[in-house]
């Protein structure tokens, strides 16, 4: 991943466009963002969505932001909003299993790459989330929390989370006692509970902590190693 171009500056009230608009006064369009969904849940699939924003007023998204600070119906707006006003959008699924064989991080990475390489219009520039993400084919950049202040990011944010939050309502009818349409596969104490008295179904991740618990599959050495790790999106995941 490159650094943000020499000579482009982003005032601090530029707003959740500035970015983009930075970008552009230095040649470099169009502009992918891409984020991923999932990667701290316990069960169902990691998703990325990528997506690439119309310049000037043709790109403005009413109520875009940050996935996560948006309500439900405000998500579903937006949504249909990105995808009918994107010069392209695109959506990677990795199912658990694939999530178990790849670990966490190299799932998100490759899924993120995926994302990119699904868009119908090549990106001259892309912005991640975080974190930078090699092997793209194109200069990019990593932006702390760039769901809050990149447009394109936010936007790929809301179609990676709608797109999981479906998938999990769905997966909620194969397993109502799980209660996925709720928790959307991150641990709670419902789901922590349901885990415990019924084991995890096929779309939990083996590789998380509290998921092998459940199985009987946790190792005392693993065990003992991570008996005091919070289950969080860092720790839930095999330790070590």
């Amino acid at each position: 991943m490159s650094t943000f171009p020499k000579g482009a500056t982003i005032r601090r009230d530029a707003g959740l466009y500035g970015y983009e608009r930075a970008l552009r006064r230095r040649g470099l369009d169009p502009i992918a963002g891409v984020d991923e969904a999932g990667r701290g849940a316990c069960a169902g699939p990691l998703v990325a969505g990528a997506a690439i924003l119309p310049a000037g007023r043709p790109g403005i998204i009413p109520e875009l932001a940050d996935s996560k600070l948006l309500t439900a119906a405000a998500r579903e707006r937006c949504y249909d909003r990105i995808v009918r006003k994107a010069l392209a959008w695109s959506v990677v699924v990795i199912e658990a299993g694939e999530c178990d064989r790849l670990g966490m991080h190299v799932a998100n990475v490759e899924a993120l790459r995926r994302a990119v390489a699904k868009l119908d219009v090549p990106p001259a520039y892309v912005l991640t989330d975080g974190f930078g993400v090699d092997g793209l084919g194109v200069p990019g950049l990593a932006v702390w929390k760039g769901d809050r202040v990149a447009a394109c990011v936010a936007a790929a944010s809301v179609i990676a989370k709608v797109t999981r939050d479906r998938i999990m309502t769905e997966l909620h009818g194969e397993w109502p006692a799980y209660d996925f349409a709720t928790h959307k596969g991150y641990i709670t104490p419902t789901h922590r509970q349901v885990l415990a008295e019924r084991g995890p179904t096929p779309i939990h991740r083996m590789r998380f902590i509290n998921v092998r618990r459940a199985a009987g599959l946790e190792s005392e050495g693993v065990r003992r190693a991570c008996r005091d790790a919070p289950e969080s999106a860092s720790a839930s995941e095999e330790c070590g």
